[in-house]
């Protein structure tokens, strides 16, 4: 009787190491990357901007900003953190060298929850502290493509303010 208790106990840890050692997981594709706002907004910006400048989508905040040298290897990784899981939803690069010239947020009616306001308060200071140029457009029905390619030269190319 003893050997079957053994034998039973060697098999459901053989089928639990088992189990264990086969890291297979599944995935599904999610869907379309862009919502019908932000594709139509996709569009409008490459017409807006296609002949200086091209434009990728839902690139990784941290593919485009890391953590300043100098801190605690502790401050770092927390800062690393704060932006790992993020994206801009749109990032404009220069045409021929693909350097980051600025990132582009799309505000639908979802930015005025808490969470989204504490995410666009951490974007807006960290493109701060690394000096990049985020333009922020509210999510309507339609867009002029004018209107746009101005308001995007106008944040990369800021009016001079008078000093008194």
């Amino acid at each position: 009787m003893e050997w079957i208790v053994v034998f039973f106990v060697v098999a459901v840890v053989i089928a639990v190491l088992f189990v264990k050692g086969s890291n297979k997981y599944s995935y599904r594709i999610k869907g379309p990357l862009f919502s019908p706002a932000e594709r139509s907004f996709l569009g409008v910006i490459d017409a807006a901007v296609a002949d200086t400048y091209r434009v990728f989508g839902k690139v990784r905040v941290a593919d485009v900003l890391t953590p300043q040298k100098g801190m605690s290897r502790k401050h770092w990784q927390i800062a690393f953190n704060k932006i790992s899981a993020k994206h801009f939803d749109y990032v404009l690069c220069c045409k021929d060298t693909l350097k980051i010239i600025a990132v582009i947020e799309l505000d639908d009616k979802s930015h005025n929850k808490a969470a989204s306001k504490n995410r666009d308060k951490l974007l807006k200071e960290a493109c701060e502290s690394a000096s990049l140029t985020l333009v922020r457009f509210p999510a309507k029905a339609s867009y002029s493509i004018a209107e746009v390619r101005q308001s995007v030269a106008d944040a990369l190319n800021p009016p001079i303010e008078e000093t008194r």
